[in-house]
């Protein structure tokens, strides 16, 4: 008998029965693996170790009132890890090879799918890591693609609650015409040290700004940035951003609630005149904002002044949830039911 807490879930790892993989040699993918292990073997001088040739998605899939599982918008993941793949030069995983890892990776670990009504999901993730040896700084002929899932709660521990916010001068994530489009695991541990002393000093994330001119604003934390002023929906246009699959849908559902959406570059001082800030991603959904601190310049900008998400962020967010549960017309096509 599984025995868990569904609604109390963190965002973190829980062991789950398996995990599929496929490897890439002598030019071709093979056929897709069932593994119950949570280890992987490879060379010392995989180039995935050395050189940093690695890619990631993460994903949900949702079980609804109606008892069927939704992935959400897969074909974005598998899009933005051929892009991913492309970037650092590792070799593609096809589209079907990607619908079929995933699919199988959820019917082997379906009793891990929290039920409809916890607020928690069924998080996925598809990897893809350089295997092949490598001691010259060349791309690897050989590689793994892997799939695992785990069941989480909320990425934020205070869930659809507004959040501060710190303001990371002092660190970049990543430069123009580098990695920072891709989601590669260098971008990644390239703001940790910036989070960490967000987080230490109370913070739920490190708000970082262009590498080029310490301007405009680029990502927050591990999400992409949104406003809402008037009835105007802005996010940041920038080479360094890494293009959000949720950011990308509540463009949509802002357009369909007859918003005007705006992807430009966004000046730091703009803070001042939104009406509401968030960070939406995969994993956090929409993370409503109350402070951004900009510790060396001094300025405090507030929102939420009534301690709750602004009207726009919250219809956004449960439109958004409604329709990967299943609870809202799904009128642009965007869930996978599987079967």
């Amino acid at each position: 008998m599984l025995e868990l807490d569904w609604t109390h879930l963190p965002f973190g790892y829980v062991k789950t029965d398996y995990n599929v993989r496929s490897y890439y040699r002598n030019g071709k993918w093979g056929e897709l693996e069932i593994s119950s292990s949570e280890y992987v073997s490879m060379h010392i001088a995989a180039s995935s170790l050395h050189y940093g040739q690695e890619a990631f998605e993460g994903m949900k899939a949702f079980r609804g009132k109606d008892g069927k599982i939704r992935i959400f918008r897969w074909e974005e993941n598998a899009k933005r890890m051929e892009n991913s793949a492309n970037g650092v030069m590792m070799a593609v995983v096809p589209h079907e090879l990607f619908l079929k890892a995933i699919t199988t990776a959820i019917r082997l670990n379906e009793r891990f799918i929290p039920p409809y009504g916890t607020g928690a999901s069924l998080y996925l993730r598809p990897l893809l890591i350089g295997t092949g040896a490598r001691v010259g700084v060349k791309p690897a002929d050989e590689y793994l693609f892997l799939v695992f899932v785990t069941p989480v709660g909320p990425y934020f521990k205070e869930g659809f609650k507004p959040v501060a916010l710190q303001i990371a001068r002092d660190h970049d994530r990543a430069a123009p015409k580098g990695t920072g489009r891709f989601k590669v695991g260098g971008n990644y541990a390239a703001s940790l040290s910036a989070g960490e002393e967000a987080h230490a000093a109370g913070y739920a994330a490190a708000l970082f700004l262009d590498a080029k001119e310490k301007k405009y604003i680029d990502e927050a934390g591990p999400a992409n940035f949104f406003a809402i002023k008037g009835n105007k929906y802005i996010t940041p246009k920038s080479e360094s951003i890494l293009p959000s699959i949720t950011n990308k849908s509540l463009m949509d559902l802002a357009r369909d609630m007859g918003m005007e959406v705006e992807v430009r570059p966004v000046l730091v001082e703009e803070l001042a005149d939104f009406d509401e800030v968030g960070a939406c991603g995969t994993a956090a959904v929409i993370s409503p904002v109350c402070k951004i601190d900009d510790h060396l310049t001094g300025h405090v900008y507030k929102y939420c002044s009534d301690g709750q998400a602004g009207p726009v962020s919250t219809k956004l967010y449960k439109r958004l949830q409604g329709i990967q549960y299943g609870d809202e017309p799904d009128i642009f096509g965007w869930n996978y039911i599987v079967e």
